[in-house]
């Protein structure tokens, strides 16, 4: 067993990665051969992510706030406060706070075997995002 009891500090979303502003705590990224990593992302409004993919899918547990989620081709879902999202394994999405809200997950990933969480395919479209 190991108690962790001081973490990185909290880092902002990079650019290429977001829209708006975004701040990454990361809870857990144990040695291996464990391949686990888990965020704390908190969405100011209007922020989300660019869309991407994840080599062995995703969890997202809401903890705060009220968000949006999409997968390529489907309808933007709305996200609250207690829901939980599972991401299938190379699905197109992407996911961030509403248009009006604060919003905060935990998001939960297993690394693909070189160390990659997710692969980023690019903005969506303004257009794109509801106002």
């Amino acid at each position: 067993m190991q108690i962790t009891r001081k973490r990185p500090d909290t880092r902002q979303g990079p650019a290429e990665n977001f829209t708006g502003t975004v701040w990454l705590d990361e809870l857990a990224a144990p040695e291996p051969p464990s391949r686990i990593r888990m965020f704390s992302v908190h969405f100011t409004p209007g922020a989300h992510t660019a869309w991407h993919t994840h080599p062995h899918g995703q969890v997202l547990h809401v903890t705060e706030g009220e968000g949006l989620v999409q997968r390529k081709g489907g309808a933007v879902e709305t996200i609250r406060t207690g829901d939980t999202v599972w991401i299938e394994p190379g699905e197109w999405h992407w996911h961030g706070a509403g248009p009006r809200t604060f919003m905060t997950h935990l998001a939960v990933v297993e690394a693909a075997e070189d160390g990659t969480t997710a692969d980023w395919h690019g903005h969506v479209d303004p257009a794109n995002y509801p106002s």
